[in-house]
């Protein structure tokens, strides 16, 4: 393939699994309609092993050895939200999309369900969608003055308990601003808001509003309320040293680091964001109420010029 044919040359990512077989049959249709249209499907190495049962990898490039992260046009994710997290960590730093298409449960990231898949695949080759930029944070962990976890979420980082309930003080801007007895406290950014934050009671947060926000979980203290700050904010959080045991960090559920009792976690706005392609131009309280099953049976909000609200 001479250079300018490579330059041209069509190469979309998928991202899937074989824990499922709905997952597996929704690969093989992806992988056979992009090989139809003549593009070439890229799968991470892990994947393109676990498939080999299932369809032929020989035509299938991989990930890093055959093709680069700044060569692919869009990433094909078929899961649920854990799924599209580990596109956006194999794709991180990158300017390639990546749309969802749910197998999973309530999949709020994802874009399309598994009835949509046909026309998802015709979409993406068409390059019919928008991108969206999604905020990310940069997550550092220090102890005794070394750095012992430098990451980042999409979704969120979170200071959990292991065993015994965490004695914290938290922070913003560098600045005290109280100290409990919790599980442990939620880091989160608006894309997270509805995952791990609104289990904890966090708000809802829209995803194009920039901040942040810090949302306990079962403090034992009277003020213990999500807090929401501006992206040019810094979280803090820290595990106090007079912890009898550790605690642990989790990023987006996925990346682990164990804290010992004194370890100070640090959250700011990443430089980085992860790019979601849509395809539908619904708003996002539709999507609230389509994924959270939410009751609207009662709103009559297109009533006539004068009515009042009942």
């Amino acid at each position: 393939m001479t250079q300018a044919e490579r330059d041209s040359a069509r190469r979309i990512l998928v991202v899937s699994h074989t824990h499922r077989e709905e997952a597996v049959a929704a690969t093989i249709d992806v992988v056979s309609a992009l090989q139809r249209a003549g593009v070439t499907p890229v799968f991470e190495a892990q994947d393109r092993d676990e498939f080999g049962p299932h369809l032929d990898t020989a035509e299938v490039a991989e990930l890093g050895r055959e093709v680069r992260v700044d060569e692919l046009e869009i990433a094909i994710v078929l899961g649920g939200d854990g799924t599209i997290l580990r596109a956006a960590e194999l794709l991180r730093g990158s300017e390639c999309p990546i749309v969802g298409v749910n197998l999973g449960h309530v999949g709020f990231l994802a874009e399309m369900e598994s009835y949509d898949l046909t026309s998802t695949i015709d979409r993406v080759l068409r390059r019919d969608y928008t991108v969206e930029e999604r905020l990310t944070i940069d997550v550092q962990a220090t102890f005794d003055g070394q750095l012992i976890a430098d990451t980042w979420a999409l979704n969120e980082a979170s200071v959990e308990k292991q065993r015994r309930m965490l004695e914290v003080a938290v922070g913003v801007d560098g600045r005290p601003l109280s100290s409990f007895a919790c599980d442990g406290v939620v880091l989160a950014t608006p894309t997270g808001s509805t995952a791990y934050a609104f289990s904890a009671g966090g708000p809802v947060v829209w995803p194009g509003v920039q901040a942040m926000l810090l949302v306990p979980i079962a403090a034992h203290a009277l003020f213990n309320r999500p807090l929401v700050t501006g992206t040019d904010s810094e979280l803090t959080v820290r595990i106090l040293p007079e912890n009898i045991g550790p605690g642990v960090l989790w990023c987006d559920g996925r990346r682990r680091t164990e804290l010992p009792a004194g370890s100070e976690v640090r959250v700011r706005r990443s430089a980085h964001s992860v790019r979601l392609a849509r395809l539908n131009e619904g708003v996002f309280s539709d999507r609230l109420v389509r994924k959270f099953h939410l009751p609207v049976s009662g709103w009559r909000g297109n009533r006539r010029e004068g009515e009042g609200i009942a």
